[in-house]
């Protein structure tokens, strides 16, 4: 099977292919438009008489000249097979990224899958079905809300893997600055949301409470002594909805804060508490009463922590909170598990004020994001503000990092996505957040997987995979719950529409 890879910081591969919509007559019937881009793609597909596609399907059925026409499909076969394999062995060769090793781990694990790992359901084509049966359209919005953990464990049992394969282990959105790679960006865009924790401050307040503790051991002097201030270990974060906590690593590694991060998926919790097992950077070698591991998985709800109040100094959530059936629930539960005083700094998935409730592509966007991604209902930026104001915080920061100076085609007047002469002539080689989701011809790159032929690659591999019992079955159907989510938020972000980095800072009262 052909492996797909991407010279430099991105070799990797995020399976996806035609909608949900093109496949489910549930979708396919519903009055919603399917996505401009999906359609043109179709259209095109069924109407090129010289297109391979078109040529095999006439072959296949007994058409005149299937033949010549089965001649002519193998030689374009047979020389992008060679040479997307002679590409894998430059690759693996000459660079530090290992596509071989990464796709036979990912076999490993789709094998392991099944066997005890999955929080939905026995199987994953039975997790598949739960899924596709929550965001049909005779499954209202209400009773998404009302199953959200059968919702949100049934796509994470589903999209984990792939997310890791194709994506990394920080399964979040972020613009490239100019010279920058997608790892770098990555980080970046992580430890600017820890910037706004104050750490510091919450590594003070974590001093005064050790020195009541102790009977003031720790006396202040004229003389500062080196280590007279607790270590930054003793400050505890909390990561709510952390995947499998490629965002927790880093930050705790950044901060060197202790972090506890909480996802309801109990596969992500084995994997991600894996990852931290096997860095001993995470390890505290010295007997100082802290734990083990700096950082760790934990299985629970954000609707229904498993903590007490006021466990911890800050708290911070990436592209997570999405998930929650009610914002303000949500907000108030962690509030309950801050101390006074704690910032709680999120990015969050929001609907922006272009977002037209009566134009029929921006609903049929919505509706993709929402199949594609495992969310109950997409909500705007006022209402999530809102909600955390309810939920008692006081805001500090709010805006939509997306129209953030990134080097990229900006409009100069809003800083939004725009293609225009005037945008092109200041860009300066910035990337936005959902060009790894736009098609390419450039068969190093992951974008490739969205033009017409890498779509058909990866549907039909992952089917060959199925039959030979690589891959469970139902691993295709997911990639068309992934793909139509993938579609969906990148025309969501050209058309300014969608957000996946609303910002968000907040403050527990000291009272």
């Amino acid at each position: 099977l052909p492996c797909w890879t991407m010279v430099g910081e991105q070799i990797r591969i995020f399976t996806f292919t035609f909608p949900q919509r093109q496949r489910n007559p549930e979708f396919r019937n519903s009055n919603l438009p399917p996505p401009r881009r999906c359609a043109f793609r179709t259209s095109r597909l069924a109407s090129a008489t010289n297109h391979p596609m078109a040529s095999f399907r006439t072959s296949s059925t007994g058409g005149g000249g299937g033949s010549s026409n089965n001649d002519a499909l193998v030689v374009p076969l047979l020389l992008s097979t060679a040479a997307t394999l002679g590409a894998t062995i430059i690759v693996q060769l000459v660079t530090p990224a290992d596509p071989w090793g990464k796709s036979c781990r990912f076999l490993r694990q789709l094998g392991r899958q099944e066997k005890g790992n999955l929080t939905s359901a026995s199987n994953v084509e039975s997790s598949v079905g739960e899924y596709e049966r929550l965001h049909a359209n005779t499954t209202s919005v209400d009773e998404r809300n009302s199953n959200y953990t059968n919702l949100v464990n049934s796509y994470y049992d589903l999209a984990t893997l792939f997310y890791e394969w194709g994506w990394g282990t920080s399964f979040h959105f972020s613009n490239r600055h100019p010279h920058e790679s997608f790892d770098e960006a990555t980080r970046r865009h992580e430890f600017y949301l820890a910037s706004k924790l104050d750490l510091t401050g919450a590594l003070g307040k974590v001093g005064d409470a050790m020195k009541r503790h102790m009977n003031g051991s720790y006396v202040e002097s004229q003389e500062v002594k080196e280590g007279s201030t607790p270590a930054m270990a003793r400050v505890k974060v909390l990561d709510v909805g952390c995947g499998i906590g490629g965002p927790m690593r880093n930050i705790c590694k950044f901060t060197g804060a202790d972090i506890t991060g909480l996802t309801l998926n109990q596969y992500q919790v084995h994997r991600g508490n894996e990852l931290c097992c096997a860095d001993a950077h995470f390890t505290n070698l010295k007997d100082n009463g802290l734990p083990q591991i700096r950082c760790r998985s934990v299985q629970g709800d954000f609707m229904k922590q498993p903590f007490q109040p006021s466990s911890f100094d800050a708290a911070y959530a990436i592209e997570a909170t999405c998930h929650a059936p009610d914002r303000v629930d949500c907000y108030s539960e962690i509030y309950r598990v801050l101390k006074p005083g704690a910032i709680f700094a999120c990015y969050e998935w929001c609907l922006t004020d272009k977002y037209d409730t009566t134009n029929p592509e921006h609903v049929s966007i919505k509706k993709q994001i929402e199949e594609g991604d495992g969310l109950p209902d997409i909500v705007s930026t006022h209402h999530c503000l809102t909600a955390l104001k309810k939920a008692g915080f006081e805001i500090l920061e709010e805006r939509d990092l997306v129209n953030d100076e990134y080097g990229g085609w900006q409009a100069p007047a809003t800083g939004g996505y725009s293609t225009t002469k005037e945008a092109r002539k200041h860009h300066r080689g910035g990337k936005p957040w959902m060009l790894p989701l736009m098609p390419s011809w450039n068969p190093f790159t992951q974008r490739f997987q969205f033009n017409w032929f890498g779509l058909g690659l990866t549907k039909y591999s992952l089917k060959v995979m199925e039959f030979l019992r690589l891959a469970p079955a139902g691993t295709s159907r997911t990639q068309i719950l992934l793909q139509s989510g993938g579609m969906g938020l990148a025309r969501g972000g050209e058309l300014g529409i969608f957000t996946p980095m609303y910002l968000m800072v907040g403050r527990v009262p000291l009272d």
